[in-house]
């Protein structure tokens, strides 16, 4: 089979040669090892032969948003004057350090929300939070919608499952209305605000689910039949919220998207990590067709082998190997997590597994060992 022909066949429940095998965001995220910009670690020395391995023997999933003309996060580029009426961005740079602080100015109130980029690290810090109490988000619903108009072009997309070829698909990535809400909060206020004032985080929600629905039904329109990645329902599982909420807040809001990727053919994954055992059947009631990362005790609280018993004839499980393991285990004890997990996610019937880790490395430099137990993923699944 090719990598296509696999992950296809996975995802539709059908027979495969062996499992599929993602490094994750290694081989998911397009990147560009050449391009000297000092804040690009993938163009660092170590990371050249891990990019091979992924590209060369796993089966990709290029995880990619449509372009539109506006993100909903606050710290994306203004390309309108109705945005730039209310958002500003300021960018700065010292000590291999780069600084964004965006103001919103609304309803007599400046808000201020700053993020943090450090040169060696491919990650994004939010050091202050857009809203921080009930009185910034009464006037944060006080935007109008139209500032958050988006052009969704879907031509990208197309462009890079071409380039991909038999190597894999394209996932087509979003955040779902809990993601876009939460995130404008530090967590401890975010749970407080949605434990005490769940009519105004309603609020919230709606205003961000009115536009993440329009662009999820035009896409999967657009580019029908393919995967998705819903990332977002996390943020209601424990120990943030008790389960009741994750039905408020998730199942309300993010089971239209999945019932909306799935009219056009699609199929709806949910990402989220840490604990499942409460809030899987939840998951698995909107529809859901595939979950990842599915992290093994103690970062999560279900074995494989119980999610693929409990939800294995619906789901796809994308899993379960945890990313502190692939870095800091030896070799030797890593292999046995990888020959556990292959045999926890193949056990019995079920939809499909494809093994995966959790995450992946954000550092400039990837370590020997961390680098050994990647290939000996690969040496195992290529074994099948």
């Amino acid at each position: 089979m090719t990598r296509r022909e696999r992950l296809l066949a996975t995802l539709r429940g059908e027979p495969v040669d062996r499992p599929p095998v993602s490094f994750y965001e290694v081989g998911g995220f397009k990147v560009e090892p050449g391009h000297p910009d000092p804040y690009n670690i993938y163009n660092a020395p170590d990371w050249q032969p891990l990019l091979r391995l992924a590209e060369e023997h796993t089966d990709l999933l290029r995880m990619l948003s449509p372009v539109r003309t506006r993100s909903i996060d606050p710290t994306g580029s203004a390309t309108s004057s109705a945005w730039g009426d209310f958002f500003h961005e300021k960018t700065t740079e010292a000590d291999g350090v780069r600084i964004t602080r965006t103001t919103l100015t609304i309803a007599g109130r400046i808000l201020t929300q700053t993020t943090k980029r450090e040169r060696n690290l491919d990650t994004v810090w939010t050091t202050e939070h857009l809203l921080k109490s009930e009185d910034d988000a009464r006037a944060y619903l006080q935007i109008p919608d139209e500032v958050f108009a988006e052009t969704i072009d879907v031509a990208p997309l197309l462009a890079e499952e071409a380039a991909l070829g038999d190597k894999g698909l394209v996932m087509v990535d979003t955040e779902d209305p809990l993601c876009a809400s939460a995130a404008l909060f530090s967590t401890e206020d975010y749970s407080v605000l949605a434990l005490t004032a769940p009519g105004l985080f309603h609020r919230l929600l709606e205003k961000a689910a009115g536009r993440i629905q329009a662009r999820t039904e035009q896409v999967s329109r657009q580019f029908p039949g393919r995967l998705w990645r819903i990332y977002g329902p996390e943020y209601a599982s424990e120990p943030y919220l008790p389960p009741r909420l994750f039905e408020e807040y998730v199942v309300r809001y993010t089971g239209p998207m999945v019932r909306a990727i799935q009219a056009h053919g699609g199929f709806a994954r949910i990402h989220s990590h840490g604990r499942l055992k409460n809030i899987l059947d939840l998951i698995a009631g909107m529809g859901a067709d595939a979950l990842d990362p599915i992290e093994p005790p103690p970062q999560g609280d279900l074995t494989l082998r119980e999610v693929r018993k409990r939800h294995g004839q619906q789901l796809v499980l994308f899993g379960n190997l945890e990313i502190s393991d692939l870095e800091l285990l030896p070799p030797d004890q890593f292999e046995e997590k990888v020959k556990r997990a292959l045999a926890e996610g193949t056990a019995g019937t079920g939809r499909g597994f494809v093994l995966q880790p959790s995450a992946s490395p954000y550092g400039r430099t990837i370590s020997a060992r961390t680098m050994t137990n990647y290939e000996t993923i690969i040496r195992l699944i290529e074994a099948w």
